[in-house]
């Protein structure tokens, strides 16, 4: 029986995971949250790690608050960086599989192509550099049978994201205003949550390697929340308005979409277009 450890275990790809488990009875899963395990402790996680005889690790957890991590750069990069260093260390000592999500916000967004695993990061917040930071380590480290998936605008029926966000606006407002010149790929975890668990009995590496991985096609966050609406029967006024607009204190990439040849090619992948998952993802919710 392989023991698998899932951190960020009550996250939206997390419980997506938890959610298909019980599909692969070749595992047996020990998914924790910060409560059961601080991945900010290194000794507790390698003591975790060697107790459960873990001997796979799909690493979810992250500090994903990205304003919020401006004004708390250290305990982004301990939970984005320096905790993603301590898994490297422990599976290149115990010669454990890992899976570690990263992000397309390690991009400067500046391309008018799709961002492929040759690009240079350049990111533009902490979050970002934080996670580039982990991607680095993880790299420098290089455990074998490792592996990095950046993916990008994660939404699922679990947890916080845009989706639920444009429908619990939608109960109380007429109008809202919604970001047209920032450029993505919505991702369903729950299909990203498939693709780990079908490419984990696969991973045989000896060099670190990075896949990109969301869902098909592109759009711009204004037309990723009329999709929604319309998909949901919603009549409410959209308008469309600049970045400039709209202030935050984290810098975004104007641009991400990821492309995905590298990791489609390699595992046989059919990726769904996002205004399917959307779709589908609606209508089951």
């Amino acid at each position: 029986m392989n023991n698998i450890l899932v951190t960020g275990g009550n996250g939206q790809l997390g419980s997506e995971l938890k959610e298909i488990a019980r599909n692969y009875q070749d595992y047996n899963f020990l998914f924790t949250d910060v409560k059961a395990l601080d991945i900010t402790n290194h000794t507790d996680v390698k003591e975790f790690i060697e107790i459960n005889n873990i001997n796979g690790i799909i690493n979810c957890a992250a500090y994903t608050a990205v304003d919020k991590a401006e004004s708390e750069p250290e305990l982004a990069d301990a939970i984005n960086h320096l905790a993603v260093a301590n898994f490297a260390k422990i599976s290149k000592k115990l010669s454990i599989k890992l899976i570690h999500i990263s992000t397309d916000y390690v991009f400067d967004g500046k391309n008018h192509k799709p961002y492929d695993e040759k690009d240079k990061p350049n990111p533009k917040s902490v979050y970002g550099q934080t996670k580039l930071n982990g991607e680095i380590a993880l790299k420098k480290i290089n455990p074998e049978n490792a592996i990095i998936i950046r993916t990008s605008w994660i939404y699922s029926k679990f947890g916080n994201n845009f989706v639920k966000t444009m429908l619990g606006l939608a109960e109380d407002r007429d109008e809202i205003s919604v970001v047209s010149d920032q450029i993505g790929s919505p991702t369903n975890a729950a299909d990203l949550a498939k693709v780990i668990l079908t490419i984990l009995p696969k991973i045989k590496n000896n060099n670190v390697e990075l896949f990109h991985y969301s869902n098909e096609g592109s759009c711009s966050w204004y037309d990723y929340a009329v999709a929604i609406y319309k998909m949901r029967g919603k009549k409410i006024k959209i308008k469309p308005i600049n970045t400039s607009g709209y202030e935050t204190k984290a810098e975004r990439p104007m641009y991400s979409v990821l492309k995905k040849t590298k990791i489609t090619e390699m595992y046989k992948l059919n990726i769904p277009q996002w205004k399917t998952s959307l779709l589908k993802s609606l209508i089951l919710d």
